[in-house]
Parts: C-alpha cells; sequence; structure tokens
C-alpha cells in the first residue's frame, strides 16, 4: 500500500494563485506514482471566487479536499486547524500564492525517506521586498537569539511533517499556538533544505502590518520572557540613575545655592522619559496577559462551514 502524502494550503482571496498552485501541486504527483496524496485546501471565508473555484476543481479531482470556514479567523488559528485535519503519513504545508516552491516536494520526500521527521524550508534568499526581506532576518536573529529554546531562522513554516509529530501536536490544546516554534521545541529529527523565495504570483497579500506584528509577538511571547525581565532591568537601572542624578542636584543645589536654578525643562523631559517607558512596558505585559486570556477562554480554533470531499 502506498504512503499517503497530505499537501495543506492555507488561502483567503486567493482566486488567482489557487488554480496555477493545484496544477503545480498535480504535476509534481503525477511524477511520484509511489505516493497517494490529498490536497486540503481550508478557506478562511474568501470574499471572492476562491471557494467556487476551488469547488469545480474538487469535483473534478477527488484529491483535493475543502474545508469552508463560517467566517475568518485569522492567519493563525485557520492554518493550524488545516493541519490537524490532515490524514496523510506526513503533511506539507504549501502557501496559496506560490512563495512556496512545489517543486521542492519531492527533495522533502527524499529527506523523510531518509528517516528525518520534520523538513524544514529555509529561505536563503528572497525575490521579495529586500527591506521587508532584511526585516524578517532581523526578527529571526533577536528571537533566535532571546529564545528560551532554539528557533529555525528564516523558516516560514513551510516545509514537510511527519505523522508521529502531527500526532503530538494533536495533543497539544493551544487556541493560538506559534506552530514555527512548537517544530523545534518536540524534539523530532530535522533537516532543512534551503531555497530562494520567489515573488508573489498574482495579488496582493492579505497580511496588513497588524497580522505582521501579531505573529512577531506571538513568538516572543511563548519562546522568551525577555521583554518582561527587560522591564524590571531597566525599572532598576533608571531607577539607581535617578537617585545619583537627584543626589548630585542636591549637592549642586547646596553649594551654589544662589546661583544654581533647575527649571522646567529636566523635570518635563524627565516626565516625559518615564511615562513612556511606563506605557511601553505596560503594553508588554498586556501581550503577555492577552495572551494568557486567550489561553484560558478556550475557544475552538475555528468553526468549519462545510467540507467538501472528506470522508
Amino acid at each position: 500500500m502506498n504512503k499517503k502524502i497530505s499537501i495543506l494550503t492555507a488561502c483567503y482571496n486567493e482566486e488567482e494563485n489557487v488554480e496555477i498552485l493545484y496544477g503545480e501541486v498535480k504535476k509534481v504527483f503525477d511524477q511520484l506514482h509511489q505516493y497517494d496524496y490529498e490536497h486540503v485546501f481550508i478557506d478562511n471565508n474568501s470574499q471572492d471566487k476562491t471557494v467556487a473555484i476551488l469547488k469545480r476543481i474538487a469535483l473534478q479531482d477527488k484529491h483535493v479536499k475543502i474545508i469552508v470556514n463560517a467566517r475568518n479567523f485569522g492567519h493563525i488559528r485557520s492554518p493550524y486547524h488545516g493541519l490537524l485535519q490532515t490524514t496523510g503519513d506526513c503533511v506539507i504545508s504549501v502557501v496559496a500564492d506560490l512563495q512556496d516552491p512545489p517543486e521542492l516536494i519531492p527533495e522533502f520526500l527524499k529527506k523523510w525517506e531518509q528517516g528525518f521527521k520534520i523538513v524544514t524550508a529555509v529561505k536563503k534568499k528572497s525575490r521579495e521586498n529586500p527591506l521587508m526581506f532584511l526585516l524578517r532576518k532581523m526578527y529571526y536573529n533577536i528571537l533566535g537569539k532571546f529564545s528560551e529554546g532554539e528557533q529555525i531562522k528564516n523558516f516560514t513554516g513551510f516545509g514537510l511533517y511527519d505523522k508521529s509529530f502531527m500526532d503530538v501536536i494533536r495533543k497539544i490544546d493551544d487556541p493560538y499556538p506559534y506552530f514555527r516554534g512548537l517544530i523545534s521545541e518536540m524534539g523530532f529529527q530535522i533537516t532543512s533544505v534551503e531555497y530562494t523565495q520567489p515573488k508573489r504570483l498574482h495579488g496582493k497579500t492579505s497580511n496588513s502590518f497588524y497580522s505582521l506584528y501579531d505573529i512577531g509577538m506571538l513568538g516572543f511571547i511563548n519562546h522568551s520572557k525577555l521583554p518582561l525581565r527587560l522591564a524590571s532591568f531597566i525599572g532598576f537601572t533608571v531607577a539607581i540613575l535617578s537617585l545619583f542624578v537627584a543626589i548630585a542636584y542636591f549637592i549642586y543645589k547646596l553649594v551654589y545655592w544662589d546661583d544654581f536654578k533647575v527649571g522646567t525643562a529636566p523635570l518635563i523631559i524627565g516626565l516625559f522619559f518615564f511615562s513612556s517607558i511606563q506605557l511601553f512596558f505596560i503594553g508588554i505585559i498586556g501581550e503577555y496577559i492577552g495572551a494568557i486570556h486567550t489561553q484560558v477562554r478556550k475557544r475552538p480554533l475555528v468553526i468549519e462551514r462545510e467540507r467538501i470531499n472528506f470522508e
């Protein structure tokens, strides 16, 4: 009996790309006769023709399975839920905009057959906006340096995950997971494949500044206590410096009682400086409290509207 490979694609408003991606994946598996496969699309309540196109494809090809969400559940919960619904001996996550090249699938499977449980695709270069690539690279470096566990740099989630790893993930009750961080935490055998990330084929990305900030902050909150400890460290340091400045001002005033006038400028500058530090770290603490609030509510990852071609 042939091994079954699951391909998972999360999509939102990708009417120009999903059919091309489907064709590219099908072309790959037409050359891999030793495997059966399913291509699971999870749609996050697209407002264009994405679902209609996928349904037309699914009528013609039973390899294609579709999950349609009742609403947009965000860029973290929907793909994670889709991964949990796959049934293959391994699952490969591929984004809908073709920035994850399907031609790497045979190389993933080759590494998997060699015994690796996880194969990650690491961006060596990218044809996206150079500034965005630089900022992402800086973020991965900072997260990797200050994280409590090892993190995979320049890794977006594109890769292969063995069924044994997915079985462990299914036992984790996390309503808002940072999946990239979970990969290196579990202790499975990991290898990497380097690639050059192509440009988005058609359309515009649905990722906004807020969504990028959300996943970036989620990585820190889930894998580092550094921001919280910085609050304590900076608070203590500033308090000591303030004490020394106050003592210096007091002595200077005693020596030059009639000539020395403090003025209002140092007071105003100091007030705004300390207030900004306080607000910044209140925000950091708020992020951690918000993460705890999400955990304790125990909401489902997504609510599905319909499924197509699932047994």
